[in-house]
């Protein structure tokens, strides 16, 4: 599950960075028009930058996130604070990315961003990390 986790992260990255050229902008443009923001996306110059940062920004978060969940689940108990880090940058995500969606009228942003965190946590859980150690 964390490997889809993970993925899925990649993914909506590769989504995102597509929006920066007008030839691959097509499924970001799915994406803002299933989120039914408060009118259309004009896909100028800034749109278009901003897009090409975030899904880089995203691209590179999944393939950090697999590396240090790889390693946190190699170690066991003793990747607890791996965990931890992970875990604490999902929240600052979460809370950050969901309020200001809802605030700039894109509350349906809201279902991904919790299936997101959803599948972080049956990863985590699946991990065993938060066993207690014995």
């Amino acid at each position: 599950m964390v490997f889809i986790w993970c993925l899925s992260i990649g993914l909506f990255g590769v989504v995102l960075a597509g929006g920066a050229l007008a030839a691959t902008d097509g499924p970001a443009r799915l994406v803002l028009t299933a989120l039914q923001g408060p009118g259309p996306a004009l896909f100028d110059a800034p749109l278009r930058f901003s897009l090409g940062v975030m899904g880089a920004v995203s691209i590179g978060w999944s393939v950090m996130l697999h590396l240090v969940v790889k390693e946190a689940i190699a170690r066991g108990a003793a990747g607890r604070s791996l965990w931890n880090a992970v875990t604490a940058g999902m929240v600052s995500w979460f809370v950050l990315d969901s309020t200001l969606s809802v605030l700039t009228g894109f509350g349906l942003n809201l279902i991904p961003n919790i299936a997101l965190v959803g599948m972080y946590w049956l990863g985590l859980v699946g991990s065993r990390a938060l066993k207690a150690e014995a």
